[in-house]
Formats: structure tokens, C-alpha cells, sequence
């Protein structure tokens, strides 16, 4: 049986990436769309969640790539109407939400599957599986990219709860935290704010592992040129880059070839919601979004230029 979906916010991320993994894969079948502002060809489309629900009573599951702040409500409501769930990344405005999105799939005996897609690229499995049975020495993340190219005109990212830099940032920090095998904490962060804004454009984080091993990060929305989306992990026996988002791997500057089957992280993203959903099981860890969160609590705000959206 083919599971339906129906798909709610339909912006870039959506266009690029889940409806052509969903169109791709047999396993699904994109029933409706629910948007305030657009509508996808060959679907029902609906200007909010709740009126698809009352039209599709028999979706199976809801996809939810609206803007953060809006994750919590849209994946109560999913949940409550008896749907599995799918949540796009970052998973919620504030930590206690998906906490209690957790609960609430736990108690309803539906899917939460809260993604972080940039651990489906094609290099993670071999960067885990190298530094399994390696001493980490230091680390460093650069990631930095130009905000006006990959979220042109988008206020929301601003906005509280927006995320700003952190937004493709906690990318970085879902792969650090799923390649490492120790565990890692914020020990103090720099946070720039443009002076016009409520989220940060770039920040410095200072990170340990429980072992002592110190992980510095950049995070930057101001890049031009060519965008950096990397991690370099020094090991006793070994240096490890993870580039391209984790894309490709590299140790001591000879590339490692991923397995060809691992390409596309949306195809693989909707492999795993189809057999959680089957197993009735559920997949969250807010580790990534813990530290973001920590970053802000402990890190030294310093205000910017002002940046245009």
C-alpha cells in the first residue's frame, strides 16, 4: 500500500527537494498540498493544514516544510488527526515543543520522524565509521554561504525563532553530532546581530567533547563567491574532511568514493520515513537543536551592520 501524503508549506526547500523525492519514490503518493501562498500541479491544494485534513480524511501522513515557528502547531494538529509525521529542519521554535511533539507521537502510536537531512549525504557513513575507531585530536567547522542566494527575500529567517545563520548551521551540528562518537557541548559562542535584525548573520562557537577535545565552529551568512560547508576532524591517526555538507569525504587529502546507492538525501530521508512509518516507530534527537539553543543562552551578543533582506 502506497502511503498518501499530503505536503504542508510550499516554499523553495519543498519545490527543490521533497516533492521530487516524493514524486520518485513508489512508496508514496502526494495526495494534496496545504499553502497561503501557492499550489502544486496535479495535487488538491488547500490554503491551510486543517482544511486538507477535513477534505483528505484518509492521508496517512503529513510533510511539513513550512518555516520553524510554525512546526509545532502543524505537527500537533498532524498528529492529533491520527497522521504520521515528517518535520523538515529545525524542528521546532524552542526545544520543550518537540519534546512534546515527542510525547504526543508516543502516546497517539504515530511516526515522528524529525529529520536532519544533511546526515543522509552520501560521505556521512564512511566520516562515522572512520572516527569510530580513531583518538580525536581537534576539529574545526567552517560554514558559510550567502543567505541572499539560498533564501532570497525570506523575512521569517530574521525573525525570533528564525534561526538566522544557525539555520544552515545546525546542518554542520547534525553531522557533528552523528559522526562523533563522543558526545560534545557549547562552552561559549560569539553571536553578530545585524543592528536591523532579531537573528544572528554569523557565529563562533567554541565546543568540547566529554573527553576534552576542543571543536571550534564559523558560521556566516555573508560568503560571496564560493560557498564552505565543511568539517575537519585531526585525529592520533588521520585528518578527515567531511566537505560539500557532507557530500564527500577525504582523509589526508585522498578522497574516500561513497557508495554510489547513498546519493540524494531527500530520497534517502523519505526511505526512512516509509519504514518508520511501517515499523511504527518514531526518530527524533535534538542534539543539534540543543546546541544552537545553548549557544544562544550562553553566547555574547554583538551588534552588526545592518543587513537588507
Amino acid at each position: 500500500m502506497r502511503l498518501r501524503v499530503g505536503l504542508v508549506g510550499i516554499g523553495k526547500i519543498a519545490r527543490d527537494q521533497h516533492i521530487p523525492a516524493l514524486k520518485a519514490d513508489s512508496r508514496f503518493e502526494l495526495v494534496a498540498c496545504a499553502s497561503r501562498n501557492a499550489t502544486v500541479d496535479g495535487t488538491a491544494n488547500f490554503p491551510d493544514l486543517e482544511a486538507m485534513l477535513a477534505a483528505v480524511p484518509d492521508l496517512h501522513c503529513i510533510s511539513i516544510c513550512t518555516p520553524p515557528q510554525a512546526h509545532f502547531d502543524a505537527a500537533l494538529t498532524a498528529l492529533r488527526a491520527g497522521k504520521h509525521v515528517m518535520l523538515e529542519k529545525p524542528p521546532a521554535a524552542t526545544t520543550r515543543q518537540i519534546a512534546l511533539l515527542a510525547d504526543e507521537a508516543a502516546r497517539r502510536g504515530r511516526t515522528l520522524f524529525q529529520t536532519w537531512h544533511s546526515r543522509f549525504a552520501a560521505g556521512v557513513d564512511a566520516a562515522r565509521e572512520f572516527l569510530r575507531t580513531r583518538q580525536l585530536v581537534s576539529g574545526k567547522i567552517i560554514w558559510k554561504e550567502d543567505v541572499h542566494h539560498w533564501h532570497p527575500g525570506q523575512r521569517w529567517i530574521w525573525e525570533p525563532g528564525g534561526f538566522g545563520v544557525f539555520d544552515p548551521g545546525i546542518n554542520a551540528l547534525s553531522l557533528l553530532t552523528e559522526i562523533l562518537p563522543k558526545e560534545v557541548c557549547v562552552e561559549a559562542a560569539v553571536l553578530e546581530f545585524p543592528e536591523n535584525q532579531q537573528s544572528p548573520i554569523a557565529a563562533n562557537l567554541r565546543m568540547r567533547t566529554e573527553d576534552g577535545v576542543e571543536i571550534g565552529a564559523e558560521f556566516d551568512f555573508r560568503q560571496k563567491g564560493e560557498q564552505s560547508w565543511d568539517i575537519v576532524l585531526t585525529t592520533t591517526s588521520g585528518v578527515l574532511k567531511l566537505a560539500g555538507g557532507g557530500a564527500s569525504v577525504s582523509i589526508d587529502g585522498k578522497a574516500v568514493t561513497a557508495d554510489a546507492s547513498m546519493a540524494g538525501e531527500y530520497p534517502r530521508l523519505y526511505e526512512r520515513f516509509a519504514s518508520l512509518c511501517k515499523a511504527g516507530k518514531s526518530e527524533v534527537d535534538w542534539r543539534p537543536f540543543q546546541l544552537v539553543a545553548d549557544a544562544f543562552l550562553i553566547g555574547e551578543r554583538r551588534i552588526v551592520a545592518p543587513h537588507e533582506i
